[in-house]
């Protein structure tokens, strides 16, 4: 019998965990997902409410398995299939590992975001803020907007960014004419 010296190495420890995406409609959710997961898992649509119920994408990294959590867009509803929604995003949010709260950086701190910004104080989780659709306003407002939302809620990280500023290194994510998902995932 041969010794493999694969078959003797210690196996790697596996992680899995789940990942809720939770912002006001058409933030760029469901795009995000799908760059991460590098195909198309949820519909992407200019239509807000495209997104009706949880739906999950996987990413495998190395010896992890992150589960994305694509949620409904957070608004201030007012019918009972709107609610609906609203409390299943919640849901998806309370259920997580780590929630990760997306931002149009076109429409800084509105009232959405607000309201998001303040139910999220309620949620145990870690949080990780992603401002999207940076390449369409100027970096100054991206900095004060990143300053703004971090002073409102402790997050774990603003992502993504590889500077101490917030914003260096952050992917456009408009899905505007220059920038795609292919381009989005691979951080150009």
């Amino acid at each position: 019998m041969i010794n493999n010296p694969l078959d003797q190495a210690a196996p790697l420890a596996t992680r899995c965990g789940f990942v809720a995406l939770i912002g006001a409609p058409n933030v760029g959710k469901s795009t995000l997902v799908n760059a991460l997961v590098g195909s198309k898992v949820t519909i992407v649509s200019r239509k807000v409410q495209t997104t009706r119920a949880l739906i999950r994408g996987i990413v495998i990294e190395n010896n992890a398995q992150i589960i994305l959590v694509d949620t409904p867009g957070i608004f201030s509803p007012k019918r009972r299939l709107d609610r609906a929604m609203v409390s299943t995003a919640w849901s998806g949010a309370h259920d997580a590992d780590l929630v990760c709260v997306l931002l149009d950086a076109r429409e800084g701190i509105d009232e959405e975001a607000d309201a998001i910004l303040t139910r999220l104080a309620t949620v145990g989780h870690e949080k990780i803020l992603v401002l999207n659709k940076i390449d369409l306003i100027p970096r100054e407002k991206l900095l004060a907007l990143a300053k703004a939302a971090n002073e409102r809620l402790t997050f774990a990280r603003t992502a993504p960014h590889a500077g101490g500023d917030g914003a260096a290194g952050a992917v456009p994510l408009s899905g505007g004419p220059d920038v795609g998902c292919a381009d989005a995932a691979s951080g150009g």
